[in-house]
């Protein structure tokens, strides 16, 4: 068993945390309720980062001491020179997540990764798990840190990145989530395999004791009990139908949903808890997608509009387009990230009228698409300008069809950084656009969203 990092008192100089930020601060707090110091390091901290660290009395570091302990922050390459040079002076390099389990191993944790879809997954069955009765708090890669959570929770649900689970060896949840594999972050990893290889360290320290939830396709080396989800059932590990899957509520997508009720059964099974199909049943139809997330932000008549802000992975976008009703006027723009567009060709047919390009690399992206195509010139506008001709261009689009109607959709491929400062401002401005597009032209008896 890998030994808990030397955290205590008398301790306190060999341990550092190497990055601050939204991590590093959960650190912070966590090892100052301990009665713990460390030392920190961040090369361009925040002045709530100062603020924080001059609080508690941590001291910034010296890079050239012999640390036992480095906790790093999930945004630092594993390959860092600096916590190369630490490692080979004796360090151990851990992250947040590892730090929790060995700090609180009694703790259940429900540990949720994936390419998409883990933060709608990760808040979805810590709703279930309340709807059971259970205190469960989500956490991790979604707000709040892992760290801020760990005392206040009978279950951590736990949303874990690829950068966090590179630096995991003995974090070992009850039950493990993997949503999905596909394609993302190649610039951090090197390469599809090692992407793939930290997702997977999810599972890296579960026991025959341990349930593993992963698509039906997928297969892969571990001791735990494994659960493959089918996204067109809403049912348990025996088969029983929970709610029918026309009944899930709008926004919800079948395959997190399914994903999320075969990892609250096994949390609850964990805990020595009935399982009851009709608090799950009550917890989905109450449930509501995250914001920003296939969330329908305003509708008029049969129009509505819905914000995929964060859709700019091939996966996710492509269960936008399989989500939303036909016919669509897709939004795709931002920053090109070199998405893989065969498979959004795929699910665009036979669905998409019109595509809405707009951004920096929007027009781009469209003529690879090969689908018809408005554009708003990229640079002509503000950010805020740019959405509000976008809108406007879809419902236009959408209203002059027979029956007048459908879903202007928002899910953009692109990063959102040419034009906003990240993609929760690009879905918040989409969303102040929709709604005053559809106030506008609400007659007096309809009440827009």
């Amino acid at each position: 068993m890998t030994p808990p990092p030397d955290i205590s008192p008398a301790a306190a100089p060999r341990t550092l945390i190497y990055g601050l930020g939204r991590s590093g601060r959960g650190v912070l707090r966590f090892l100052a309720r301990e009665s713990v110091s460390a030392d920190w390091y961040d090369a361009r901290p925040s002045a709530e980062d100062l603020d924080l660290a001059a609080q508690f009395g941590f001291a910034p570091a010296d890079l050239g001491h012999a640390y036992r302990t480095v906790i790093a922050a999930p945004g630092v390459p594993i390959d860092h020179p600096d916590l190369l040079n630490l490692a080979a002076r004796g360090a151990e390099i851990i992250g947040e997540a590892e730090l929790a389990a060995r700090a609180r191993p009694k703790l259940p944790m429900v540990g949720i990764t994936g390419t998409a879809g883990k933060g709608s997954t990760t808040v979805l069955v810590a709703a279930l798990l309340r709807a059971c009765g259970v205190n469960a708090l989500e956490g991790g890669n979604i707000d709040p840190p892992l760290l801020d959570i760990v005392d206040a929770a009978e279950v951590a649900v736990v949303e874990l990145s690829s950068f966090q689970l590179e630096r995991v060896t003995g974090f070992a949840p009850a039950v493990a989530v993997i949503t999905n594999l596909a394609v993302d972050h190649l610039d951090r990893h090197g390469s599809v395999e090692a992407y793939h290889a930290a997702k997977r360290n999810i599972t890296r320290a579960q026991t025959e004791a341990d349930w593993l939830v992963v698509p039906p396709d997928l297969n892969l080396p571990t001791r735990a009990r494994v659960l493959h989800f089918d996204p067109a059932q809403l049912r348990l590990s025996d088969g029983q139908t929970v709610l029918p899957l026309s009944d899930l509520p709008e926004g919800l997508h079948p395959a997190n949903a399914a994903a999320a009720l075969l990892a609250a059964e096994g949390m609850l099974r964990h805990l020595g808890k009935t399982v009851d199909p009709a608090q799950l049943a009550a917890g989905l139809l109450a449930a509501r997608p995250v914001p920003g997330r296939f969330e329908t932000v305003a509708r008029l008549g049969q129009l509505k509009f819905v914000n995929d802000s964060i859709a700019t992975r091939t996966v996710a976008v492509e269960a936008a387009l399989q989500q939303a009703a036909a016919p669509i006027a897709w939004l795709i723009g931002g920053r090109d990230k070199g998405a893989d567009l065969a498979p959004l060709r795929r699910a665009a047919e036979g669905k998409v009228k019109q595509v809405i390009a707009f951004g920096q690399d929007g027009e781009q992206l469209a003529h690879q698409l090969g689908l018809p195509y408005q554009v708003v010139a990229f640079g002509e506008l503000s950010g805020e300008a740019t959405m509000q001709a976008v809108v406007r261009l879809a419902a236009e689009c959408l209203l002059a069809g027979e029956p007048p109607g459908g879903t202007v959709l928002l899910a953009p491929i692109g990063t959102s950084f040419d034009l906003y400062r990240d993609y929760a401002e690009r879905g918040a401005v989409f969303t102040a656009a929709a709604r005053a597009w559809v106030s506008a032209h609400a007659t007096p008896s309809e009440v827009p969203v």
